[in-house]
């Protein structure tokens, strides 16, 4: 009738950026989250080797820093 959930799954899952062009900025504020929690990011960019607990405190640190910055540019603070 709606399909199944796991092809609704599938559907929902994904990596593409709504605006391409954002992608050097994302990938500038994932390298500076990492140094500024002592990460390592792999040179060759594959991330199955990183401990779950850098990769998850890397993904909540730069959620963290994309939400204040959405704030920022909501109130009018922004750059």
């Amino acid at each position: 009738m709606y399909g199944s959930t796991q092809q609704q799954g599938r559907r929902n899952r994904s990596n593409n950026l709504i605006v391409p062009q954002a992608n050097a900025s994302l990938q500038q504020l994932k390298y500076e989250a990492a140094q500024e929690l002592g990460i390592t990011i792999p040179a060759d960019g594959y991330y199955g080797n990183m401990p779950s607990r850098e990769a998850g405190s890397l993904g909540g640190y730069i959620t963290k820093k994309l939400v204040q910055i959405a704030e920022q540019q909501l109130s009018g603070q922004g750059k």
